[in-house]
């Protein structure tokens, strides 16, 4: 970790000037071309023709007198996930399948709601409509049964027809703010100004819509609680930070959360940091950011942000700044659990220095919150601690 200062007249705005060209000299190193590319959006024609393609398969199996089945990709397999250090966790080409048969006691259901949503999702992409997770599953709740079941559908229809979610024209309900020096138009044209400073503005449903995006920030705060993120709101550290952005998904983020973080970062391409717990559950969101999750790999290019770094709460930060032993809470086994799962995963190969701090919270058995930091003082987290980090390349 870069922790020495840069010189007596080192500023904050230098130092992440500096990061900023460093980032971009690695893109375009990893990318051979400009920065800013993206995989191109399947049309609605395509959309729809995959389905189509998928109903005729049912109809030839049904002619040949043979039970249709549907063959999906089984996410839910380390074994299917291959990691690469500039998009992160993502599927293999070849990976092992699940069959959804229409003949099979087990599967006949799950069959036949796949087809329902199927449909659904046809005429909402044939009328150029959008519908949430949520309107869906009361279009017939007690068939459905749950709203994990219809997510858990719609993402396998994603995943089968190799379309993103947000082409399928089913919306999620945004739990996650932003705030601080952005301004955009949403696809309705309504005119969105998140620099108000004490009030945050909710992620939009659909990011993809959003236009006309517009900021000076030189950095990108991803904070991991709603608490932690209020309370820098209530410091005022987006004004005495500016200019800046703030997000939080509000704890393991929300699709918008993570489409919104990756729209940014391919449209402005400033430094992006992530401040959570120094405990297990705050790394593994802060790796959803990064590199994305196992059920979500097939989606990694459209969600993952590599270049994010860790900005806090470091487990050796807590050695460093003499944070009390009765701030901090003991590991559970639980805890102890996610952290060896953690470390096991390919990416922590490239990242030694996570290793690292990773390794000191496993042999101290202990773990802390951001909160913990207000021993110091009720501000110091805004006032202190993250114009440090930020100033002094105090990231990871």
């Amino acid at each position: 970790m870069a922790f020495a200062p840069m010189g007596p007249q080192a500023s904050v705005f230098e130092a992440l000037d500096q990061h900023r060209a460093s980032l971009l000299a690695t893109l375009r190193r990893s990318c051979g071309e400009s920065p800013g590319g993206n995989t191109r959006a399947p049309s609605s024609s395509e959309v729809l023709a995959s389905i189509e393609n998928i109903i005729q398969d049912i109809i030839t199996s049904l002619a040949k007198n043979e039970a249709p089945a549907f063959t999906i990709d089984n996410r839910s397999s380390w074994e299917n996930i291959k990691f690469e250090d500039s998009v992160g966790l993502q599927m293999v080409s070849q990976c092992s399948t699940r069959k959804i048969k229409s003949d099979s006691p087990k599967s006949v259901q799950k069959f036949a709601l796949i087809l329902k949503i199927l449909s659904m999702i046809y005429k909402l992409v044939q009328s150029d409509s959008y519908a949430t997770k949520r309107d869906i599953y009361y279009t017939d709740s007690q068939l459905f049964g749950s709203q994990t079941v219809v997510d858990n559908i719609i993402n396998d229809i994603s995943c089968m027809l190799k379309v993103p979610r947000r082409n399928l024209h089913i919306l999620s309900t945004s739990k996650g703010l932003i705030a601080g020096n952005l301004s955009y138009i949403e696809e309705d044209g309504t005119k969105v100004n998140c620099t108000s400073g004490a009030t945050a503005v909710a992620v939009p449903s659909n990011i993809q819509g959003i236009r006309n995006l517009i900021t000076d920030a030189k950095f990108l705060l991803v904070v991991e609680k709603d608490a932690t993120f209020q309370r820098l709101l209530d410091d005022d550290f987006c004004r005495k930070m500016s200019p800046c952005i703030m997000i939080t998904g509000k704890g393991v983020p929300d699709l918008n959360t993570r489409l919104l973080v990756k729209k940014l970062w391919d449209t402005f391409h400033i430094p992006v940091f992530t401040l959570v717990d120094a405990d297990p559950h705050g790394i593994e969101i802060m790796c959803i950011y990064k590199y994305g999750s196992m059920s979500m790999s097939f989606e990694a290019h459209n969600l993952t942000v590599p270049a994010i770094r860790w900005l806090g709460l470091l487990p050796s930060d807590i050695k460093r700044l003499n944070v009390p032993r009765e701030s901090l809470i003991p590991l559970t086994k639980q805890d102890q659990m996610k952290l060896d799962s953690i470390l096991k995963r390919p990416y922590v190969t490239c990242q030694p220095l996570w290793r690292k701090e990773m390794e000191i919270m496993a042999d101290s058995k202990m773990k802390a919150e951001i909160q913990a930091l207000t021993f110091i003082s009720s501000e110091y987290l805004s006032r202190v601690y993250l114009p440090n980090k930020l100033k002094f390349g105090g990231w990871i």
